[in-house]
Formats: structure tokens, sequence, C-alpha cells
């Protein structure tokens, strides 16, 4: 298996290279008068779903989740560790529809960044972070009240196993803001994808959905009371998780 592994992950980007340009194509001719959730089903579930059972078929890369009991039945506000490029295919096809809070250079890719705009991101400017703080809680209340789930991964970035980044309170805000909960999300993924170079493993990612955790009050230090909590949860989890990896 050793020896297989990296034409195993050749063949895997080979894979997903060809069907992401391909998905993207037949996307922008069809999702453009689709509803915004046949459109989010027809583009990202099908493709995403397509990456993660390539990754399992192809590399035996498998995942196990627990915690399901935990989503609340209305869209709420998702916190989520972020270690690796698995977990975004992996979130964005469990939960539908969902609007994920991104870099906005990633509209400017060619038929990729195309196909995304139809989706309706938050698609913020790094270098701006009090706009991009202002545009997520204008438009997260948006997509939540269209009956979207919002997708943040509080840390920015994608963080090296065995790492914290420090959590961004704009999710916790607002999920104060629009009165709902957030749902926090711990996982392994990046033990077996790491952040960095095209090197993975075969194994099996534990993903760990949390309880759903409402502010005790309103206003900015119940957000950042809220994010703590979440941020305590999600770090101890994870750290839980890569020791018994």
């Amino acid at each position: 298996m050793s020896v297989l592994l990296p034409l195993r992950i050749v063949l895997f980007y080979l894979l997903l290279s060809f069907t992401a340009f391909a998905w993207c194509l037949v996307s922008l001719v069809f999702a453009p008068f689709m509803s915004f959730r046949t459109r989010y089903r027809f583009v990202v579930q099908t493709w995403c779903r397509s990456a993660v059972w390539l990754a399992k078929t192809v590399i035996g890369l498998r995942y196990e989740v627990s915690g399901a009991e935990n989503i609340p039945e209305k869209p709420c506000v998702i916190l989520s560790k972020h270690q690796s490029t698995w977990e975004t295919f992996f979130l964005s096809a469990y939960f539908e529809p969902l609007s994920q809070v991104l870099k906005r250079e990633l509209l400017n890719v060619p038929f990729f960044g195309w196909a995304i705009w139809l989706l309706k991101p938050i698609a913020i400017d790094r270098d701006s972070p009090k706009e991009a703080l202002r545009q997520v809680a204008k438009q997260g209340l948006e997509r939540l009240g269209q009956g979207a789930w919002v997708l943040i991964f509080p840390e920015g970035t994608r963080v090296p196993v065995g790492q914290v980044g420090k959590f961004s309170r704009s999710g916790a805000a607002l999920a104060v803001n629009a009165k709902l909960p957030v749902l926090p999300v711990a996982h392994n993924a990046g033990t077996f994808w790491p952040k960095s170079g095209w090197g993975k493993r075969p194994g099996v990612i534990q993903v760990v959905i949390g309880p759903a955790m409402h502010a005790e009050s309103e206003g900015p230090r119940a957000a950042a009371e809220l994010n703590q909590r979440a941020e305590d949860w999600i770090n101890a989890t994870v750290a839980d998780l890569e020791r018994n990896a």
C-alpha cells in the first residue's frame, strides 16, 4: 500500500480536477435557471459528495460522524475547525443549502469561481477586516433568513495539526444578532489530509458535531462569551481526537 499510495494520490487529483472542471461547465449552463436550493444540490452537493467519495475510494480516506442528533431543525451558524480541504467538501455536502464565508479572490478563478458565485457565498476581503465583519453580519443575516446554513471557519485559514488559530467572533456575533445558536464542529481531517503539500494517507476521519450553543444574553459581551465557549469545546475535542488518531 505504501508503494501504491503516491500513485493513488496522483490519480485522485487527476480525477478531482477533471470532475471539477466538467461539473463547473455543466453547472454554468444549467444552474442559473434553478432555484437556490435546487442549484445548491445540483452544483455543490453532487460534486462535493463525489470529492469525498473519491478520497474514500482512491486513497482510502473514510470518515465517521458522531453527534448528528445535535443538529437543530432550523439552519444556524456552523463554527468548524479548519485543518484541510476535506472538511470544506464534507460540510458543504452534509448541510444544505449552505452559504460559506470565503476569500473574495476565489470568485476570480475561471469556471470554478464563476460556479461558486451562483451559490450566494459570503466573499470577503481579508485585507479589510472591519469591512469583512460588516459584510458577514449583513449577508449572514440575509442567508439565514433565506433558510441557509452559514459556515464559518473562525480561525480564518487552515491551521496545522496540533496548532490553534485565533478565533474570530464574527460567527458568534452573527448568531447573537440572528437569535440563533452556533453549532460547533470538531474533526481531525488534518491528520490524514495535511494543510500543505499533496501528501495524504488512508484512515478514518472523526467528525464530531457538538451541542448547539445559545447566547445567554445580547450584545458584544454575549457574542464574546458564546465564541469562547465554542472555541473551548472545539479545541478540547480536536485535542482528544488527535491524541487518539
